[in-house]
């Protein structure tokens, strides 16, 4: 009969399932790799299997590996629960939350937001990912995260976020330049700025599509701040939320009656969720989210939805 592993042994199967490397899953444990090395053998050898494939390109979970991976996270979950009542943190958010979210949002929204909270919270510290595509939940990059597509397997916790839509802009110079838009139909003889489409995060992202027409694609760029740099400097038109646009009258509205919806997600572990600092900023995105329509919508588009709302 085997004996039992440590828990902490587990912590390191854990990390490493999550990073795939040696060298991942030690940054993330602040050890050598070579601790992570010695404690997934030990581990190994105490329940008689192998649960990694070991490779160049890193360590790939067994089957073995897989089936042990739901029993580790639930363990991992009861002890974060157990740490976080038996410190007293009913009243203070204490800890360490990862928060993943698209970059402009993140620059644009989320950062500004977070200082109120955390100055609120002193014992709080976020890590704020800012990516240029969704934050990866299943191996714990984030322990919660706003995306454009929600999880559909596994167990999370999962609400909308926000409805936004995206409108068409340019810069004054560009409409100065080139032909002008008076209707749907003269998009067609104009440049645009977009995703490189081969490198899309979701296929949520491919508003142009939504044109009627296969657009003339000047530059593309794998995240939207350089895309929006370059429309400011007159490279074309681009599709793009009202949070995204800086309010200094380098980007204008182009024919307002046009427009992209898309929705964003929030999305956490079940077991992550439960964690009252978790909680916190899942609370707050929410909150300043119901409460700024001005974010996501134009003005008009406000007032309208507020109107089929009450209806």
């Amino acid at each position: 009969m085997h004996s039992l592993p440590e828990w902490t042994d587990l912590r390191f199967f854990l990390e490493l399932a999550r990073a795939g490397t040696l060298s991942g899953a030690s940054r993330r444990l602040v050890v050598e790799h070579t601790t992570v090395a010695r404690r997934i053998d030990r581990l190994e050898i105490q329940l008689g299997t192998t649960l990694f494939d070991r490779s160049r390109e890193g360590y790939e979970l067994t089957e073995m590996g897989q089936a042990l991976l739901p029993h580790a996270e639930a363990m991992e979950s009861a002890a974060l629960a157990a740490t976080e009542q038996l410190s007293g943190n009913e009243v203070a958010v204490h800890g360490v939350v990862r928060l993943g979210v698209p970059e402009l949002f993140a620059v644009r929204v989320v950062a500004p937001l977070l200082v109120g909270l955390l100055q609120s919270n002193p014992e709080l510290s976020v890590d704020l990912l800012v990516l240029p595509r969704f934050a990866n939940l299943a191996n714990r990059e984030a322990d919660l995260g706003v995306m454009l597509d929600p999880p559909t397997t596994g167990r999370y916790m999962i609400t909308k976020l926000a409805t936004f839509r995206m409108y068409l802009y340019a810069s004054p110079a560009y409409l100065a330049r080139h032909a002008p838009i008076r209707a749907h139909g003269d998009l067609a003889q104009h440049d645009f700025v977009d995703y490189v489409q081969d490198r899309l995060a979701s296929r949520e992202l491919s508003y142009l599509d939504e044109l009627g027409f296969t657009p003339r694609r000047r530059l593309c760029c794998t995240g939207m701040p350089a895309q929006i740099e370059a429309a400011s400097l007159g490279m074309g038109l681009i599709m793009a939320p009202p949070y995204a646009v800086p309010d200094d009258g380098r980007l204008v509205p182009v024919l307002d009656q046009f427009f992209a919806e898309r929705s964003f997600w929030l999305a956490a572990p079940t077991d992550l969720y439960r964690l009252q600092r978790v909680r916190a900023v899942w609370n707050m995105l929410r909150e300043y989210s119901d409460g700024q329509p001005e974010l996501f919508l134009h003005k008009g588009d406000n007032a309208l939805t507020k109107k089929r709302a009450a209806v």
